[in-house]
């Protein structure tokens, strides 16, 4: 490295060790690099407002996020909540299923974790407790784990951001989560099941089956948006942009037109907070476009090539290194920056070893969301602590073992691709 790419790196560093929000760190840092090397600061500046306007997929994000807020809003998460108990609550550890699914059939929906775990989530941990039968912390922690799964089934907003850095396709990419999305969900849904019968959980109050075709039409409107996203991208009538704009409008349809549970001011709050939280990514998507441009300039993607080219290293021993590397950053980084700032430095090596980059992104993308609940600094360990009380010490106490099963499955679309790549082989991916 450059003597001025470490001094950049060292302010980035500092900046983000002191508690800065990282996209000011990341524009601190790249600020340094340009003033010591001599280069005009507009640069900055001039490579955000360039980058962001031509990337017209990164349009897809703030339309992700407002469909999850609309779809958080009024009955919806009840419609879906009650399907859920009727269809597996019955079962030892009921409620602990009834997460399971939920967060399944959300992520269809919101494409966000955060989101997952502060809407649907919360009410999910409020009825856990409510009942008697588990502990705020087994609670919490199940939730958590769950709500991993919300980028990974399409739609993702990490997979867009992916699709970004890697050139690879968003379809495909949606296509490639939907079996490791289930995946994780068996693995969850077993290890509750195993906790379950450890400690006496009960099973909920069985609703009769005559009462199911009723609450699956209730539901249907909700489950049928992800079955529209993905037919609109892979018919080839919309763009993945264009897809999420229909999802978003879907969405709005649904909560207002057919639920009746949004009015005009609720809308309005809806789309502050939406823009808010599209501000929040954006700034961080711009910085790390800025950061890209510093680490292209400096040459550090194909150094990185030439290194693990020169070792001669096989296509397994790279992930495997790579995603140990991504775990690790998980505990420390959000998601979000990991995939737009660390994994563009892989990309090229990956090209030079022949790793399929669909199955390599859902690696990621699944290994960041694991990060999500990873001690000390998971996310979703403190968004679940703020949206609810629930003491960190409590949540920490419980996450380990969903932790480990996650691991497992994560280790399992490692070694078996096809788990990644099946189900988009079978629409016509020819890698």
């Amino acid at each position: 490295m450059s003597f001025e790419l470490i001094l950049g790196m060292i302010a980035l560093f500092g900046m983000a060790a002191i508690g800065t929000p990282v996209a000011y760190a990341i524009l601190v840092g790249v600020l340094v690099y340009l003033g010591v090397s001599g280069q005009d600061l507009a640069i900055a500046g001039t490579t955000m407002v360039q980058r962001l306007f031509d990337g017209f997929l990164l349009l897809a994000v703030p339309l992700f996020i407002a469909s999850a807020n609309i779809m958080n809003a009024g009955s919806i998460s009840d419609r879906l909540l009650q399907f859920c108990i009727a269809l597996v609550g019955r079962f030892r550890g009921g409620m602990g299923h009834v997460n399971v699914v939920a967060s399944l059939i959300f992520s269809g929906m919101s494409g966000s974790a955060v989101a997952d775990a502060a809407g649907i989530g919360k009410i999910i941990i409020d009825m856990m407790v409510k009942s008697g039968r588990y502990t705020r912390g087994y609670a919490a922690a199940i939730t958590a784990a769950t709500a991993t799964i919300g980028p990974i089934i399409p739609p993702s907003i990490p997979m867009v951001l992916y699709a970004l850095v890697s050139n690879a396709s968003v379809g495909d990419l949606f296509l490639a989560g939907i079996v490791p999305g289930l995946v994780m969900g068996l693995v969850l849904m077993g290890m509750n099941t195993a906790i379950s019968h450890r400690r006496g959980f009960g099973q909920e109050e069985p609703v009769p089956l005559r009462e199911l075709p009723g609450l699956t039409v209730r539901a249907f409107p909700a489950l049928l948006m992800p079955v529209i996203l993905l037919g609109c991208i892979y018919s080839g009538v919309t763009t993945p942009t264009e897809a999420a704009a229909i999802a978003a409008l879907y969405a709005l349809i649904v909560a207002a037109g057919l639920y009746r549970a949004i009015k005009i001011k609720t809308l309005y709050q809806i789309f502050v907070e939406s823009a808010r939280s599209a501000a929040s990514v954006g700034l961080v998507i711009g910085a790390s476009m800025i950061l890209t441009y510093v680490v292209i300039q400096e040459n550090v993607p194909q150094a990185i090539s030439d290194m693990f080219s020169g070792a001669d290293i096989s296509p397994l021993m790279f992930i495997l290194l790579v995603n140990i590397l991504v775990l690790l950053l998980g505990c420390i980084l959000d998601a979000t920056v990991i995939i737009l700032v660390i994994i563009p430095l892989f990309i090229p090596t990956c090209r030079e070893l022949g790793i399929d980059l669909v199955h390599f992104g859902v690696l990621i993308v699944v290994n960041s969301m694991i990060g999500l609940i990873t001690p000390p600094y998971g996310i979703l360990l403190f968004v679940i602590n703020a949206v609810t009380g629930i003491p960190l010490k409590e949540i920490i106490a419980e996450i380990w073992a969903f932790l480990a099963v996650l691991l497992g499955a994560l280790l399992l679309m490692i070694l078996v691709p096809d788990i990644v790549l099946w189900l988009p082989r079978l629409f016509g991916y020819q890698g």
